[in-house]
């Protein structure tokens, strides 16, 4: 004989609810957050960047100012090798040119003052 039918049911109490929605967990820090971090980060970035170009500014000017300064002692330093050379090679010429009759050491054999180095002093 056959079984008897028997229909298939729930089970007393229904069956649990059906999991459709999606759970997925916050994931980092939120968009204002970021805007917000990004924005501290720059700010403090244009802060250094303001201080540095102040020091920098400090340091030009300081720069310029030694070399003002220091323009004189070149100048004379200058003048002084300028004059040791000049005798250097005067006594060189008495030296080498002796034995000539009538040569006179440093006069010039253009017999012109026009004839004269050009002084040049360049401050950089």
């Amino acid at each position: 004989m056959s079984a008897p039918f028997r229909q298939d049911m729930p089970p007393p109490g229904g069956f649990e609810s059906i999991k459709y929605k999606r759970n997925l967990p916050i994931r980092g820090p939120s968009g204002l957050v970021i805007l917000g971090g990004v924005t501290a980060v720059c700010a403090y970035g244009f802060y250094r960047l303001g201080k540095g170009n102040l020091e920098k500014r400090e340091l030009q000017r300081e720069k310029v100012w030694s070399r003002i300064h220091l323009v004189p002692l070149l100048l004379a330093e200058g003048d002084r090798d300028a004059y040791r050379r000049q005798q250097a090679a005067l006594e060189r010429e008495r030296e080498i040119m002796k034995d000539v009759p009538g040569w006179e050491a440093g006069k010039s054999v253009y017999n012109n003052p026009s004839h004269r180095p050009a002084e040049t002093i360049v401050v950089i």
